[in-house]
């Protein structure tokens, strides 16, 4: 299953990402790469993208509920959407949803460090970043 958000811009800008982990315990520390939020403040642009290999989740982690994960990386892209799947923090601006997406949780989704670099295109590095790191 797959998923992916975007809406953005066109001249050289920089951009902040993280990598969202699937961390099922937490007191364990081990996880899995299952997607990618990208923000470029001067393109407005908000996205995320992610993949949920179910085999590979299966093995790593077999009592993983999937339907929760899923839930919750549809959540992460209502909240870069700005639409209802986002809940209250789907109606902050762009940058405030980005610092809440950005910010560790203990729930089955948590972002990893906080990266950067520069683009023309937030929406194709938001999904060569995925390719690369999913």
């Amino acid at each position: 299953m797959s998923g992916a958000v975007s809406g953005g811009g066109a001249a050289t800008a920089p951009y902040q990402y993280v990598v969202l982990r699937c961390v099922p315990r937490v007191d364990r520390e081990e996880f899995l790469n299952v997607g990618v939020v990208l923000y470029c403040e001067e393109t407005r642009f908000l996205g995320a993208d992610w993949h949920v290999d179910e085999p590979r989740l299966a093995a790593a982690f077999p009592d993983l509920d999937l339907a929760t994960l899923c839930a919750a990386l549809d959540f992460v892209a209502g909240v870069c959407a700005g639409d209802e799947r986002g809940g209250s923090a789907a109606s902050h601006p762009t940058g405030t949803r980005f610092g809440f997406l950005k910010a560790p949780r203990s729930t089955v989704v948590q972002p990893g460090p906080v990266h950067g670099g520069m683009t023309d295109d937030p929406a194709a590095e938001l999904a060569r970043l995925r390719d690369r790191l999913v």
